[in-house]
């Protein structure tokens, strides 16, 4: 799911990447090779190589691409709406998603990883639905694309494949169906990756 927001955010700025699929469960985890280690020490994907850089977490992936590549603009002019922008990505980023990781749900015993990812999900939507509800146009802040779409799509995907019921949550669900008719993230979604 980092990853997605990263493939996200290349499509949507036309940057031209090459994949390198890291499979967290082959072999014990690909990502925790010498190799993968030496680009990323967390042993986490994303990781990416740019402008002779190795960046390896996805929201200072996302900044980086904005500071040098600013169009189009992920997050908004207005303060008060990038306020906002990064509150969401945050939000997702750093509430709910880090919460469902393999890592976590390995040390909650695999009968329990469906119970306890969805109780993770359902609260911080829970959340994240009433904040939108104040912030959202179009998309989730307004009228255009930004950052924090970049994490929410990929965070409802991880929804559904832990089957968590999205009725509760109808402007998260109106934005990301909004959002999947975009091609950068139709290109970007996790369903259309290689493993």
């Amino acid at each position: 799911m980092q990853s997605g927001k990263v493939r996200i955010a290349l499509a949507l700025k036309g940057i031209d990447y090459e994949t390198v699929p890291i499979n967290l469960i082959k072999d014990g985890g690909q990502q925790f090779s010498k190799e993968f280690q030496t680009l990323n020490p967390m042993k986490q994907v994303p990781a990416l190589r740019i402008d002779g850089l190795i960046i390896g977490q996805s929201l200072a992936i996302i900044d980086y691409l904005e500071e040098t590549r600013p169009t189009p603009r992920l997050l908004p002019q207005d303060p008060k709406k990038r306020a906002s922008v990064r509150e969401i990505s945050n939000l997702i980023a750093s509430s709910i998603q880090p919460l469902e990781n393999l890592s976590v749900l390995k040390q909650v015993g695999k009968e329990n990883q469906l119970t306890w990812a969805q109780k993770v999900i359902a609260s911080g939507f829970t959340a994240l639905e009433q904040i939108l509800q104040k912030t959202a146009g179009k998309y989730c802040v307004g009228d255009e694309v930004s950052m924090a779409y970049l994490c929410l799509v990929p965070q409802v995907a991880n929804a559904e494949r832990f089957k968590v019921d999205l009725t509760p949550y109808p402007t998260i669900s109106h934005i990301n169906k909004t959002l999947l008719t975009l091609e950068a993230f139709q290109v970007s979604h996790p369903c259309r990756q290689p493993s």
